[in-house]
């Protein structure tokens, strides 16, 4: 077969990497000279903790799967299977933790409630305040900056596969036919939108109703900390995010215990992972409502760094980068992903909300199946 995958973050590049596997020709198409998006202003988190049980934690850990068995071939992206803790600092937030422990997929995500000196013998980093920690043991991560960039370099090894930078897909002309800007045509098999928080243009025109918003974070990126933080971390204002936490644990929390005023401003939840340069990426913030601002508030920063700083015990380092990225999200937040046939030969994949880089290799495996690859 012959795909065309139109979009080069990591969702696009998966499909193309499942495909080229499979023995296709694949032409991949990118708007700009490399990806800018979502895929690159993340965590690189593979999070399976908080995912909600049934297909989306099925999704999540074939994904963490395929991370593995990937990284092994692809060094450069940095996988490390370094797991996570949600720390806790009270008894309310501990019961939600021993709430998750009772759920039936809890051995599958890998958890344990550790007390707050074992998990310091975990992640020696952690020396300020906190109780205990719900452990994570399948959660891992990459490095979100090269990933892509270190996918295609393996890709580009075969010579089924073709990269188009600097293109933009304007208009589909026909059963698996797409016009590019350049006014060339690409013709497949199979053509496969993933073009993540671009919402418009073609993917306007070829799915007006489209079921996905657009979702906006804030994160930043400290120097160098000085020493490993071996796991992720996350605070318990992520029990209020992720669905996994939902019980009557998180009912009384809710109740009893209001978020900071800036965490409830702005949808916060801490969590952070450190990169392979020893620097911090610290997040981060949810905001739904359209337009969104140009600019980032320093607000939501500060509260993110005394709540890390609480954690560690010591002060942050510098501060080198802080930046605004757009996910898309499907409106229906129980499914993973949306996918669709916008028209004959035509495929749209797109809405994963915060899933993207956790899920994405298992979303791609699944459009390749479905597809009949």
């Amino acid at each position: 077969m012959r795909v065309i995958v139109v979009g080069a973050g990591v969702v696009g590049t998966m499909h193309a990497w499942h495909a080229v596997e499979r023995g296709h020709e694949v032409v991949q198409i990118e708007r700009e000279s490399e990806a800018r998006g979502a895929s690159l202003r993340n965590f690189g988190q593979i999070w399976v903790s908080g995912r909600a049980g049934g297909e989306e934690l099925d999704t999540a850990l074939r994904a963490r799967e395929l991370w593995e068995e990937i990284g092994a071939r692809v060094p450069g992206l940095g996988f490390r299977a370094n797991g996570s803790l949600t720390l806790v600092r009270n008894e309310r937030e501990r019961a939600v933790a021993e709430a998750a422990l009772a759920r039936t997929d809890a051995a599958a995500r890998g958890y344990r409630l550790l007390e707050a000196a074992e998990a310091r013998g975990l992640n020696p980093a952690l020396r300020g305040e906190f109780t205990a920690a719900l452990w994570c043991e399948r959660d891992a991560a990459v490095e979100p900056r090269t990933a892509q960039r270190h996918l295609r370099e393996e890709l580009l090894k075969s010579p089924r596969y073709t990269f188009l930078p600097g293109r933009e897909v304007r208009e589909a002309v026909g059963p698996g036919a797409v016009r590019d800007d350049h006014g060339d045509v690409h013709t497949g098999d199979a053509v496969v939108l993933c073009t993540g928080a671009w919402l418009g243009g073609l993917v306007r025109e070829l799915a007006p109703e489209l079921p996905v918003r657009r979702v906006r974070l804030q994160m930043m990126q400290t120097a160098p900390l000085g020493e490993p933080l071996t796991t992720s971390v996350a605070d318990a204002d992520s029990f209020r995010y992720y669905p996994a936490y939902r019980s009557p644990a998180l009912d009384a929390l809710n109740a009893g215990q209001a978020q900071e005023p800036t965490a409830a401003a702005h949808k916060m939840q801490l969590l952070m992972v450190q990169r392979a340069d020893g620097g911090l990426t610290i997040g981060d913030t949810h905001e739904y409502e359209h337009p969104f601002a140009f600019d980032t508030l320093e607000d939501p920063y500060d509260h993110l760094t005394a709540v890390v700083e609480g954690f560690l015990g010591r002060p942050l380092p510098k501060i080198r980068r802080r930046w605004a990225g757009v996910y898309a999200q499907c409106v229906d937040t129980t499914r993973v992903v949306h996918r669709e046939q916008v028209r004959d030969g035509i495929w749209l994949v797109t809405g994963p909300g915060g899933r993207g880089m956790t899920c994405s290799p298992a979303i791609a495996e699944k459009t390749a199946d479905e597809l009949g690859w």
